[in-house]
């Protein structure tokens, strides 16, 4: 098989200078780990390939040692555009000393850029970051000092703006999937996501580069369905096989991951009743029948849960940025994929219908907000966790809903007898004057009329014209010590200030089918 390449052949195809992009999600999803890891081993033994510039749309590893961390070493990158770097706590040391130029776009338009290299387009263009820190006019996306060059333009278009993301040749893309033939031609039929490897290859090939793809399976020619192929053989230039390949982190293969079969879900365990279950039930009462739905990762993710519980997951639709249509989201580790999911389409893909406002309602994370509405969760002093997909989606969708807790550090309340008492207040204010980073503009998302509510367990805001409003406060809760004592600015109050529905505090169900039913 011509195609048939070691580990350390197909580094080889890897020069001093290039532009290397790859393919992953953490919890080594798609992650070509083995790949890799063989680079990071040729330029510890002997000092090639380095002064890269690396490419990842999202995050991957596993915040130690493996997948963006495998190139997080002074002189093997010079460069780095990422679309999420929370996983990868070595490559963010780097950038805040000042060691490489580090780059963080948002996740949908790097893989719908992947696209327009491909056709030698000059770059994207798109309102997705307008007003937020990947504008020019904030930060263009960049991350530390060194960092200088342009990659987003402003563009005004028919009087409206817009933001180019340039266009850039890729010299080698390092992919993975399940199968390869002896021609090269590559299936992923054991793969919880296809994400964007089919637009990356074509990147790579069209710029004149390389495309290495790494496999559990190699096949005789002319043997895979050609429905099942992904990645054409003419994209494709080695084949490395890794027999011992992990579909995830989690395990060698669940089929139920990659649609072979529909696993019994068995009874779900109810939440524990507790701040995390207060804020996904007042979010899940933001939701309507036949809305299409994404989920946000971390506390959002508790909205699927009460859905379940209160058996409404029929009425709803569920999205994932990764590609994944319906199913039951996994949590944790390997967000991005689903059990038993619906359909799977490329990530690119996903994105456009997301940017076109296709998503009725997204429930998002909330670490930080301001009195303009503008969240911050991306980047915290040092700490570089990247926007992810966090942009794409919540400037497109409909209606988005920020989930989080009122302070961090150390919160413990008590949800008892309808009403909720603050235990230990956290030690960090999360509504302050101004955010760090602006992921989400206020100002922007009030331009486009769109909706907005920050839930947490004791207040609930909707952003207006004004500015940050307090709608509706927890019972129990007391308005001035609870609430405007623990914030850095004075909210504006609603005149028909409301107490968050009673049943949210008490164990029994909400009866959130009626709720939404008559939303």
């Amino acid at each position: 098989m011509k195609k048939l390449f070691t580990p350390e052949e197909a580094v080889k195809l890897i020069n001093d200078g290039d532009t290397v992009a790859t393919t992953g999600s953490g919890g080594a999803v798609l992650e070509p780990g083995l790949l890799l890891e063989m680079v990071e081993k040729s330029f510890l033994e002997t000092g090639h390939p380095c002064d890269m510039t690396f490419v990842h749309a999202t995050g991957l590893g596993d915040k130690k040692s493996t997948g963006t961390n495998r190139f997080a070493h002074e002189k093997m990158v010079k460069r780095v555009i990422g679309g999420h770097w929370g996983w990868s706590p070595r490559m963010a040391e780097l950038a805040n000393n000042n060691k490489i130029e580090a780059y963080n776009l948002p996740q949908g338009v790097m893989t719908q850029l992947y696209r327009e290299i491909a056709a030698k387009r000059p770059g994207l263009l798109t309102h997705i970051g307008l007003k937020t820190f990947v504008d020019p006019r904030v930060e263009g996306g960049k991350l530390n000092k060194v960092t200088t060059e342009d990659l987003v333009e402003l563009i005004v278009k028919d009087g409206k703006e817009y933001l180019l993301y340039k266009a850039f040749p890729i010299d080698v893309a390092i992919i993975r999937g399940t199968t390869a033939d002896e021609d090269g031609n590559i299936s992923m039929e054991e793969e919880a996501v296809f994400l964007e490897v089919l637009a990356l290859a074509q990147a790579a090939r069209n710029s004149g580069g390389k495309v290495i793809c790494q496999v559990k399976h190699i096949a005789k020619a002319g043997t895979l369905n050609p429905k099942d192929v992904k990645i054409p053989g003419i994209l494709v230039d080695a084949v490395v096989q890794d027999k011992g390949q992990w579909q995830t982190s989690e395990g060698e293969f669940n089929p139920g991951f990659s649609g072979q079969v529909k696993i019994p879900l068995g009874q779900l365990n109810p939440m524990p009743l507790n701040q995390r279950k207060v804020i996904a039930r007042r979010a899940a009462m933001e939701l309507f029948p036949g809305a299409v739905v994404n989920l946000g990762f971390g506390m959002p993710d508790g909205v699927a849960a009460v859905a379940a519980e209160e058996g409404v997951s029929e009425y709803l639709t569920l999205t994932i940025e990764q590609g994944i249509v319906g199913g039951v989201p996994a949590q944790g580790d390997i967000f991005g994929v689903a059990t038993n999911p619906a359909s799977m389409i490329d990530e690119p893909s996903q994105f456009d219908f997301y940017s076109g406002g296709g998503l009725d309602i997204t429930f998002l994370g909330l670490a930080q907000a301001d009195m303009d509405g503008n969240v911050n969760v991306s980047k915290f002093g040092p700490n570089i966790a990247g926007c992810g997909g966090f942009i794409d989606i919540s400037q497109s969708a409909k209606k988005v809903v920020f989930c989080g807790t009122f302070t961090a550090g150390g919160l413990k309340v008590e949800v008892k007898d309808g009403k909720l008492s603050i235990l230990n207040e956290g030690k960090h204010k999360k509504f302050i004057k101004n955010v760090e980073q602006i992921t989400f503009s206020g100002e922007y998302a009030k331009e486009i009329n769109q909706k907005v509510i920050y839930v947490t367990e004791r207040a609930i805001f909707e952003l207006t014209e004004e500015g940050l409003t307090l709608i509706e406060i927890a019972p129990g809760i007391d308005l001035e010590k609870d609430i405007i004592q623990k914030m850095d600015f004075k909210p504006i109050i609603d005149d028909n200030l409301k107490i968050m529905d009673v049943s949210i505090f008490h164990e029994d169900n909400i009866n959130l089918k009626n709720i939404i039913k008559n939303y």
